[in-house]
């Protein structure tokens, strides 16, 4: 168990040192290509950090796993939004781009209730995973198009001189630490995990989306701690959209036939994903940023997403009042609060 726990902290380790290295190399080759850095933070960063969700999902389809290949991608989806814009907001009150709230939010939005749609009848087909893969094209080689036209338009604001090779560089060696301390991380934590006798979709939603999401986690924090607010955000916006058109495109391709969407999934945690990326839009919305409290807000929603997963799993006799608590009194205030906020920033602006 101790050397368990050894490569444990060795897999954080090297996230922490892959995300510091993959922010620095895609910073700079956004310059290098008169790419924006929101664009850098939506395609070759989040393509970059979801390499490990990819990994995990590829491989657990290949073993007939499928709870944990859908499992690990609806778990991440809501982590992303929940734990790592909540903790980049709660370091430093969030900027949105105008973009983001126009562009890529409605498109995240659009590829979850995608996912439930499609999910409906319990498999994903290989039709299915083409039109997402399809998806994903459109989406990538979109954004970059239309960044190339807003920096020419801008004078090329983001073109300087330098030199290609040092930025990939960067890039590279960051997406290689970043894949291999994910994979120690998951493997290490499964075996905790499965040695205190906790069920395999639990681990899926939680551990190994935690795991696989922690690349994620690491680049963003570091890009917000090093102001690079675009690509924070960019990051997380942008990995969700690759997590549901890219990792289950290519989950259902690899499947065999069709990848199983078990019922468990489907009622509640895609729904819960889908709900989670349309609560982004009247936030981000509302003057374009994410201040602390909404920050502190998605830490205590997912720390409660947490413990409702854990305690279904256990069957707990807990679990009818913290629903009803959940249901009846927390969603609702909330719902009620944002709705309040929103009718107000919108009086003041037309005042």
């Amino acid at each position: 168990m101790l050397t368990t726990w050894v490569l444990l902290a060795l897999g954080l380790l090297l996230l922490a040192v892959g995300a510091e290295l993959l922010v620095r190399g895609a910073g700079g080759l956004a310059r290098l290509a008169g790419v924006s850095p929101l664009v850098a933070g939506l395609t070759v960063v989040a393509l970059g950090t979801s390499a490990p969700e990819l990994v995990v999902s590829a491989l657990a389809t290949a073993q007939g796993r499928h709870d944990v290949a859908v499992g690990n991608v609806v778990g991440s989806n809501v982590l992303n939004v929940l734990l790592i814009l909540g903790a980049c907001a709660v370091l430093r009150p969030l900027v949105v781009a105008r973009q983001l709230v126009t562009r890529e939010i409605p498109i995240m939005i659009a590829v979850s209730l995608l996912l439930w749609f499609l999910g409906l009848d319990g498999r994903l087909s290989v039709f299915e995973g083409l039109l997402l893969c399809a998806g994903l094209v459109w989406f990538t080689v979109d954004s970059i198009r239309q960044s190339r036209r807003e920096t020419a338009a801008a004078g090329a604001a983001y073109t300087v001189q330098g030199s290609l090779w040092p930025s990939l560089g960067l890039v590279t060696v960051g997406l290689v630490l970043l894949v291999a301390g994910a994979r120690l991380l998951v493997d290490s934590a499964v075996t905790v995990a499965e040695g205190f006798g906790i069920d395999e979709a639990v681990i899926a939603l939680t551990i190994v989306a935690a795991g696989t999401g922690l690349p994620e986690v690491a680049t963003s924090v570091v890009a917000t701690l090093r102001g690079e607010r675009d690509i924070a955000v960019g990051n997380v916006v942008g990995s969700n959209i690759f997590n549901v058109l890219g990792v289950l495109g290519v989950s259902s391709l690899l499947a065999g036939g069709a990848l199983r969407v078990a019922p468990s999934l489907e009622n509640f945690d895609i729904p819960v994903m889908a709900a989670v990326a349309v609560a982004c839009l009247p936030l981000m919305a509302r003057g374009h940023r994410l201040a602390r409290w909404e920050g502190a807000l998605f830490l205590a929603y997912y720390a409660a997403y947490t413990g409702y997963l854990v305690l279904a799993a256990q069957q707990h006799a807990a679990l009818p009042r913290f629903s009803a608590v959940m249901l009846e009194f927390v969603i609702p205030l909330t719902i009620a609060t944002v709705v309040a906020l929103t009718l107000q920033h919108q009086r003041r602006g037309r005042a």
